[in-house]
């Protein structure tokens, strides 16, 4: 970020994100709920949950926060209650999308590699039950952020703006909540997800030896496998959702941790506290950035939604032929 004034990159980058994210996002929710792409009904409930959350995520934590505090900080929107109201949201949406990526990574997982309870766990009503269970808990664990904030300042008998409470720092209490919500996340998602992604690998590459071994014939000529082709697709759909997930929560992931083992202050003026400071306004950019980047997934590794966005895209100037016809 050297070279370029932080605010200027701020100003810029997050208009950009909600100009992508908010359409993108809005259009995978109406596509998916359709039916007409071929997946099945618990990818479709998971793909639109997270797009939901990630809607979410750009409207509380890029709209009202970082843009509206960049273009209109003294808005209603810095009072205390609406700040801590619209922080503990943002972090919620956070949560939310990440456990929820975890889910449908889980899913695809016992769908790929265990087959024999693939059909008791891969039903409409669990996936349903997965989904409200994450997004009430997310929402539950970080109802308490509401109470951790305080006024910046008091103008008028009216608190604006939000400051972390000196007895979040000094309260064992707030202390385990504090490494709770980082060991919640990101913690544990960026594992598991690791994790579920190394043995789906693992399983994948073993039986594609093995099914090579049985279908190929004497003469050594390879036959066709409709039923790894036909699951081809699903398995690119889970890396790249799962992998870009693990790209861009990366370095949110690193510098979170790190700032809580080291205890780094922002205000002391040193050269590793202001490295410290940037490298996690990069990583909160680059984690935002998810938020808008799984619609392109989906374009680019789905052809039949792409069939279906290219179908709406169209409609609107297909109409407007008819009715001058």
């Amino acid at each position: 970020m050297h070279g370029i004034p932080k605010g200027l990159l701020f100003a810029i980058y997050y208009p950009i994100i909600a100009t992508i994210g908010v359409p993108a996002n809005f259009a995978v929710i109406v596509i998916l709920c359709r039916s007409k792409c071929g997946l099945s009904r618990c990818i479709i409930y998971y793909l639109v949950s997270m797009a939901v959350t990630d809607l979410l995520l750009i409207i509380s934590a890029v709209i009202l926060n970082r843009i509206t505090g960049i273009y209109f900080p003294f808005s209603y929107f810095s009072i205390t209650p609406i700040c801590s109201l619209r922080i503990a949201v943002i972090y919620a949406a956070i949560d939310s999308s990440a456990w929820l990526t975890v889910a449908f990574t889980f899913d695809r997982f016992v769908t790929i590699c265990c087959s024999k309870v693939a059909a008791q766990y891969c039903r409409k009503k669990r996936t349903a039950w997965i989904i409200g269970t994450i997004c009430m808990l997310s929402c539950l664990r970080n109802s308490f952020l509401y109470f951790i904030f305080e006024p910046l300042y008091i103008i008028n008998n009216v608190g604006w703006f939000c400051r972390i409470k000196l007895t979040y720092y000094t309260s064992p209490a707030w202390a385990i909540y504090d490494w709770l919500l980082v060991i919640l996340t990101p913690c544990f998602p960026f594992i598991l997800i690791l994790l579920l992604n190394a043995l789906t690998i693992r399983h994948i590459l073993a039986a594609n030896r093995a099914r090579k071994r049985f279908r190929t014939p004497n003469n050594g000529e390879k036959q066709s496998d409709t039923e790894m082709e036909k699951r081809r697709k699903s398995i690119v759909l889970l890396f790249a959702i799962s992998g870009s997930f693990i790209l861009l929560y990366t370095l949110y992931f690193m510098t979170i941790v790190y700032v809580r083992i080291v205890n780094v202050s922002y205000f002391t003026g040193s050269d590793v506290s202001e490295t410290t400071f940037s490298l996690e306004e990069i990583g909160y950019m680059l984690q935002l950035s998810s938020s808008c980047v799984n619609p392109f997934i989906y374009a680019g590794t789905q052809s039949k939604f792409r069939m279906e966005l290219k179908n709406g895209l169209t409609y609107p100037c297909s109409l407007i032929v008819k009715l001058f016809e």
